[in-house]
């Protein structure tokens, strides 16, 4: 197994996220889907300066991202966003792609259960084929009834993976298992071969080690059914704005620029402004745990 990292929790340079990661010991990347913004070229470049590897991407379905939509032509819209994405893990020498279905956020359907699963299962066959073309594997991801009201728990994953193709793989998330699953291991062996990636936050969403998860004994069970693809870090640190904060380094005292959106998605996530030497150790003390556990 590897340890890749998500960069979606931190609005920063792509350059200074490398290199943290690169400095802390991480082995690879799953980077944000934002085709638009990165350049294949110089992200390989930067990944082998810091002696990293690029693991694949994350759809961010934001906005009228939703392969379940109502409206033919945002389903278009989201199918085309996904393939780009695709490509883009494609030319960044990626393997797989993690796709969340519908828009995050968004608690109430638009059509019948029927209707939505024929449209969610005919736009993610359309990427199915794209990422065969490509050689990216996808991996269908389960989020918390809080994120989305649909694909929340792995035997729902299970059916709409089943139903796209036969290579069609999931995605588990340790911090929404343990919100959504019975039991998180019987859900990891159920998924078994179809498990093409592995995202990794403590119960309370913090670093790996800062919760009550048993990492030993989840790290276990995935060696059990024989995954071998990375734990992909993905911690959102909450904001403490009373008296009881035990980190008083967290917050970013400076000015740093966001965009409208940067902020509104941090603040969806329960998450603000992180100072840098805060989210650094963070990130530092994920690894320390999951390597002692591997």
């Amino acid at each position: 197994m590897r340890v890749a990292m998500h960069n979606w929790m931190r609005a920063e340079p792509i350059e200074k996220t490398i290199a943290r990661l690169g400095k802390s010991g991480y082995d690879c990347i799953e980077i944000s889907g934002e085709p638009e913004r990165y350049d294949p070229k110089h992200i390989r470049g930067l990944l082998k300066e810091h002696g990293l590897t690029c693991w694949g991407s994350v759809t961010l379905m934001l906005g009228e991202r939703n392969l379940l939509a109502a409206n033919p032509k945002t389903r278009a819209e989201s199918v085309k966003y996904v393939k780009d994405t695709i490509t883009m893990v494609k030319e960044m020498d990626g393997e797989e792609i993690t796709i969340v279905p519908g828009t995050v956020g968004k608690l109430t359907p638009e059509a019948s259960a029927q209707e939505e699963w024929g449209w969610v299962v005919d736009s993610l066959k359309q990427c199915y084929e794209h990422g065969l073309k490509e050689g990216v594997r996808l991996a269908l991801e389960p989020l918390n009834r809080f994120e989305t009201y649909f694909l929340n728990r792995h035997d729902q994953a299970l059916v709409l993976a089943e139903a796209v193709g036969p290579q069609c793989g999931i995605c588990l998330d340790a911090f929404h298992m343990n919100i959504e699953e019975k039991d998180m291991f019987a859900a990891i062996r159920a998924v078994g071969p179809r498990l093409n990636d592995f995202h990794v936050a403590d119960n309370n969403r913090m670093a790996c080690g800062m919760g009550a998860l048993p990492w030993k004994r989840i790290i276990d069970t995935l060696k059990e059914i024989g995954y071998t693809g990375a734990l992909t870090v993905e911690f959102v640190a909450p904001i403490d704005r009373t008296p009881a904060n035990p980190y008083k380094n967290a917050l970013e005292q400076g000015h740093v620029s966001l965009t409208p959106e940067e902020i509104k998605f941090m603040v969806d996530h329960g998450t603000g402004n992180l100072s840098d030497e805060f989210y650094t150790w963070l990130v530092d003390e994920t690894i320390k745990t999951l390597r002692a556990n591997m």
